[in-house]
């Protein structure tokens, strides 16, 4: 099959068939046309989910918050080395997996974004660790168009539509909903939020028609988690529900008081439920939240380097926080059984696979 030049020479094609809780390698072959000999080829694996009847262990990892320039090696992410010790089932990207608006080169063209996705999906960290790990990946504000991007808003000569059709159409394979859920074995569902393509503008009024979800995925999200009988559900959103987020110059999530309408209903549905817990990445520090004597739980990864952290104070504890770490890693989390119970376990790691912070819960 040949592949689009418009489209960065990509191609993109639906796997159908599958088996359940399998693992698959996968050959890609490619040569410079159809007259040439020569063929170049790539080998990577994926392994799909369990049925809902299996109850095994589970295991995966989440990030956010990567760039070139703030790599901590010349090969790429030094997390990725400490993910593949990990060996997840699953793995995250929550958005911002490059910054179009940071310099070498600031990407005012899709000639450019389209090098920024080269570059940094080259380096082998990066490339050995997605090639070998099923992975999802999520769209935030830097690497759909800048900082705080929303519909109406440019970048260069790029609008933020067409930021969207670069992301979900060229450089990452996408239904034609964005948001998904996937049910992994009988004791966990997640949820994969989208929180680019269907919001309103930044600066609308707060207020029952101002959006970041939208009313179609906000319904979704609602009815697909009472429909679930998964023990534990966990909802991935690439920005804060809860927070707390910086108090002043934000207006771009749910945290903020710029969504407050939409960002009370959902922590409202959430909280009529034990079992639900919510990550997120965009910001650079590592946190738990809990809302006291509330089912409420945000976990935060943080940025994906040392060099990528900031944005808050080490000594700013709030009241909200069960833990706070100004410095960059990741997130990883399991669900296992333990005796007779079942138990689902988050935990932040430095940027070399340390554990910094450990919650367990149990049902």
């Amino acid at each position: 099959m040949a592949v689009d030049a418009a489209k960065n020479f990509t191609k993109q094609w639906r796997l159908t068939g599958l088996k359940s809780n399998t693992k698959y390698v996968i050959a890609i072959k490619a040569r410079k046309s159809a007259k040439h000999s020569s063929v170049n080829s790539i080998t990577g694996t994926c392994s799909t989910p369990p049925n809902n009847e299996v109850q095994q262990k589970i295991s995966f990892g989440i990030v956010s918050c990567h760039d070139y320039n703030r790599r901590d090696t010349e090969k790429g992410h030094k997390i990725y080395n400490a993910l593949a010790k990990d060996n997840p089932d699953f793995f995250i990207h929550t958005g911002d997996i490059e910054y179009y608006d940071k310099k070498n080169p600031f990407a005012f063209t899709e000639k450019l974004m389209r090098f920024k996705w080269d570059r940094i999906f080259a380096l082998p960290l990066q490339r050995n660790f997605y090639s070998n790990t099923t992975s999802y990946f999520m769209k935030d504000d830097h690497d759909t168009l800048k900082d705080d991007a929303f519909p109406g808003t440019t970048y260069g000569n790029v609008t933020f539509e067409r930021g969207l059709e670069i992301f979900d159409k060229e450089q990452f394979p996408t239904n034609e909903k964005t948001y998904k859920t996937i049910r992994w074995g009988k004791d966990l569902q997640i949820w994969v939020l989208e929180g680019r393509n269907y919001r309103s503008k930044n600066t609308d009024p707060d207020g029952p028609h101002k959006v970041i979800l939208g009313k179609e995925q906000k319904e979704w999200l609602f009815k697909t988690i009472d429909a679930s009988d998964a023990t534990f559900k966990v909802i991935i959103s690439a920005s804060p529900i809860i927070g707390p987020d910086r108090p002043k110059g934000k207006n771009d999530n749910h945290s903020n008081k710029a969504f407050e309408h939409e960002g009370n209903s959902i922590r409202e549905f959430i909280n009529k439920h034990d079992n639900i817990y919510m990550c997120n990445g965009d910001r650079h520090w590592q946190y738990v939240s809990h809302v006291k004597d509330s089912n409420l739980w945000e976990f935060c990864s943080g940025a994906g380097s040392d060099s990528h952290a900031g944005g808050w104070d080490q000594e700013n504890v709030k009241p909200l926080h069960r833990f706070l770490r100004v410095k960059g890693g990741y997130l990883s989390g399991e669900v296992y059984q333990e005796a007779d119970k079942i138990k689902l376990k988050f935990e932040h790691k430095d940027v070399d696979g340390n554990v910094m912070h450990q919650e367990v819960f149990t049902r």
